[in-house]
């Protein structure tokens, strides 16, 4: 009779290892963005567990992802740590991806697996959205100076706006990225190194065109808008030179001097004014890059207008009110109390 073998176990670090150069890199092959979050959430997750069990990293197991430690490692990022909820679901996510695949390839420690699959992420209040109004985006954007920093900038605001795209996209494009034939756009690389094509104005076209004449030594993989040094605009940058936008507008309209402005605001302008204009949600989806039209439902709900227009035109009940009686009911009054 030949013996049953029985499935030798996977070390945890070899695990560790193929998750995310076989998994992650080659088969998923996701954006290196994608990667050093799950890296960070990895880390932060074996200093923990070395701090709380004395086990060094490579002397974990799969045993020892249990509920309680990963409970515990999300109360010491909130607690300790200070992260946000969101920034805590982004850590269990990381791990529960790392969860599922060594499910799949260490099939002994499958219910303790199942088990940690279990812990939850934390529901939290989404933020209301934040735009501008037309007339607010037109003046932080403003007019183009005579300065090469100027123009840069002006060229910046106005390609956030007509695309609606990500700091991340916008300081990524390419010379080669932008066509301005024919139905100009300029293809974004988004999230998940998903690619989109989003069309352009044509006063944007006309200000790229401007922008070249000035910088005639760009070149196809040269950023279109580049620092001093020539390399791409980093995210801080660009914050910090749509500040210096932001105040100058506020002279005109100081309420903009009390409110947070970051170019994730202009993404949520561009959606919310597409939206007003009636443009579908599944373009606004296509158009901003989203995987799903829920999210695109969020911008419903922060625009009072829509809402305040959509009861206008829903005929009011013709509501008769009745003179109120107090009621002797026992159960009755206790509903009432509460």
């Amino acid at each position: 009779m030949s013996e049953t073998t029985a499935p030798r176990s996977v070390s945890f670090a070899s695990l560790v290892q193929q998750f995310f150069t076989e998994y992650l890199i080659k088969q998923r092959a996701v954006s290196p963005r994608t990667i050093a979050s799950y890296r960070d959430a990895m880390m932060l997750f074996l200093d923990f567990a070395h701090e709380r069990l004395g086990k060094s990293p490579t002397a974990l197991s799969l045993s020892d992802f249990d509920p309680d430690l990963i409970l515990a490692f999300l109360d010491h990022l909130e607690i300790d740590r200070h992260n946000s909820v969101r920034s805590r679901n982004l850590r269990l996510t990381a791990l529960r991806a790392f969860l599922k695949f060594a499910a799949r390839r260490d099939v002994s420690s499958f219910y303790v697996i199942e088990r940690a699959l279990g812990v939850p992420l934390k529901r939290f209040e989404q933020p209301m959205l934040g735009f501008l109004s037309r007339e607010e985006m037109l003046a932080v954007m403003g007019q183009p100076g005579n300065t090469w920093t100027s123009q840069r900038d002006h060229l910046l605001l106005a390609m956030l706006y007509n695309t609606g795209a990500r700091v991340s996209e916008i300081i990524g494009v390419r010379l080669s990225d932008v066509v301005m034939e024919e139905s100009a756009c300029v293809h974004l690389r988004g999230k998940g190194r998903k690619q989109r094509s989003t069309p352009l104005w044509k006063s944007t076209v006309q200000e790229i065109r401007a922008w070249l004449r000035r910088n005639p030594a760009l070149r196809g993989n040269d950023a279109l808008l580049p620092n001093r040094d020539g390399h791409a605009m980093t995210r801080f940058n660009v914050s910090q030179r749509l500040d210096i936008a932001v105040a100058r507008a506020a002279i005109e309209y100081s309420s903009l001097s009390k409110r947070s402005i970051s170019p994730h605001t202009i993404r949520h302008t561009t959606a919310m004014h597409l939206l007003q204009s009636g443009v579908a949600f599944s373009v606004i989806a296509l158009w901003l890059g989203h995987e799903s039209t829920t999210t695109t439902h969020r911008y419903v709900e922060a625009n009072l207008e829509m809402k305040v227009q959509a009861l206008a035109k829903l005929q009011e009940p013709d509501t008769k009110m009745r003179q109120y009686h107090p009621v002797d009911d026992a159960l009755m009054e206790f509903l009432q109390s509460l």
